[in-house]
């Protein structure tokens, strides 16, 4: 019997605002609120953007010593994961210097975002690695696994640094992840020693996220990849969406607890 999964909660993102969705949560004490009714709801961990004063994706180390302390107190059994998402309006060195300076718990850094500038990559890697940030590889597709692959093998990425989240489906053009996109990208991964976490965009996140726990993966749900129940209506908070994928895996019996 799989065990019961790691769900990590993503309610954000680096692009929603308050008109895609009323419960998208913005400010430090938003994101405190959304933090403690997931962790309630069966959420393990929680993913973090922050937005600067006009609601836009920012990496400013600040904003995120505001945010990680809301989320600490409101949630303290909540594991706490900052993104170094470039979003278009950051460089390699922006989010070097995020990762320097906020010295996070935890990160999460694309791949095909340090290709960029792979000297400044490997700076990034050693820095969290030094610091005892853990840091979380995205993977879009093959290509990621690959070049993670290649920085293994040259000394860019350091090889205990092992965590990787697959996407299925994609943001813009929007796409919806499909279940059948996963066995071919997780046996990739696979062959890297990858400990690994996924996420899909669209209404099907959920029979994605099913299946990656049947192939022993963990998860991350929340509104930063899908607003969408899998019957068509809008999930009304994050909290629910993170509460239905428990209760989907007590249904399909992988003892879960709800």
């Amino acid at each position: 019997m799989t065990s019961a999964p790691r769900i990590t909660v993503a309610p954000n993102g680096a692009r929603l605002q308050k008109s895609d969705h009323p419960a998208v949560p913005i400010s430090g004490d938003e994101l405190a609120r959304t933090a403690r009714a997931c962790l309630a709801a069966g959420a393990d961990a929680i993913h973090l953007h922050v937005r600067d004063d006009n609601g836009r994706h920012s990496l400013d180390p600040d904003r995120y010593r505001e945010a990680i302390g809301a989320v600490k107190r409101a949630a303290p059994d909540m594991a706490i994961q900052v993104t170094t998402e470039a979003a278009g309006r950051y460089e390699v060195a922006d989010q070097l210097h995020l990762i320097a300076t906020l010295k996070p718990a935890a990160a999460s850094v694309a791949v095909r975002e340090m290709a960029r500038a792979p000297n400044l990559a490997a700076r990034l890697y050693a820095t969290a690695m030094d610091q005892n940030t853990q840091v979380q590889h995205i993977l879009y597709d093959r290509s990621c696994v690959d070049q993670l692959q290649r920085w293994y093998a040259d000394g860019t990425v350091c090889a205990s640094q092992r965590d990787a989240i697959l996407v299925l489906g994609q943001y813009a053009p929007p796409r919806a992840g499909d279940p059948a996109e996963l066995p071919p990208l997780l046996q990739a991964a696979t062959t890297a020693d990858l400990r690994i976490t996924v996420c899909a965009f669209g209404a099907g996140e959920q029979n994605c996220l099913i299946r990656a726990h049947q192939l022993g993966c963990a998860l991350r749900i929340g509104f930063e990849n899908n607003r969408v129940a899998p019957d068509g209506t809008i999930w009304s908070d994050n909290a629910q969406a993170v509460h239905a994928l428990r209760t989907a895996l007590v249904h399909q019996g992988k003892g879960c607890a709800a």
